[in-house]
């Protein structure tokens, strides 16, 4: 893709989103799941995304269409989707192009949400350091304002499922202030917004991954205005 076909796109894609912002007719917006290469299994847990979706339109009056679609790592038509979610167990890889376009996503308004599975952490740390190589990976305090939005997470990201019985932890790369890749560790998020019987959490745990969730989407959606 040229320098001008990028930045035509990212000019479009930062007027789109500003229309969600103001409130104005959103029913037609979607959310994406990031197809990658490298053999994992991008597509795990696919009642995560459309939960989530429901819960998000019940509960914070968003209209966010519940037919998720997928998109490619390297596909431009990321632009069109304003929250990007990442998932897996395994390898992730990144070739060039799909490092220059998800620069090119995240730097122009789109946020990309990735969540360890458990065993993605090896894999996917340097996968971003390809696409942000002057930005660390850095956690993030309690007191960021994702973990404040409608709901309240003042000890940040709620533990969903044991996996290496480590504490949950989020991690960030910002870009002039602004937080634009979220990544989720030891604590499977997408597992709690799961259906009910895939993974047998309680209503409590499923509460907890559903509402942080949200806090995701309503920051992903904001921040950037």
């Amino acid at each position: 893709m040229s320098y001008r076909t990028a930045h035509i796109i990212l000019i479009a894609f930062s007027l789109f989103c500003g229309t969600l912002v103001k409130g104005q007719d959103a029913s037609s917006y979607q959310i994406a799941l990031l197809k990658y290469n490298g053999g994992g299994d991008w597509y795990a847990n696919p009642t995560a995304l459309p939960n989530l979706v429901k819960f998000c339109n019940k509960n914070l009056g968003t209209s966010i269409s519940t037919d998720i679609e997928t998109v490619d790592a390297g596909d431009p038509a990321i632009f069109n989707y304003p929250f990007v979610h990442m998932t897996g167990h395994g390898n992730v890889v990144f070739s060039a192009e799909d490092v220059q376009n998800l620069r090119n996503y995240m730097l122009g308004g789109g946020f990309l949400h990735i969540d360890d599975n458990y065993g993605m952490d090896k894999f996917v740390r340097s996968e971003i350091k390809k696409i942000f190589p002057n930005n660390e990976l850095v956690e993030l305090p309690y007191t960021h304002e994702i973990f404040h939005q409608t709901y309240n997470f003042p000890k940040g990201l709620p533990k969903i499922h044991k996996h290496d019985d480590k504490r949950a932890q989020a991690f960030g790369i910002l870009h002039e202030g602004r937080l634009v890749c979220l990544y989720t560790y030891e604590t499977d998020l997408g597992d709690g917004w799961e259906d009910e019987e895939v993974h047998g959490d309680t209503p409590e745990q499923r509460a907890l991954a559903l509402k942080m969730g949200a806090n995701i989407i309503q920051y992903a959606f904001t921040a950037f205005h």
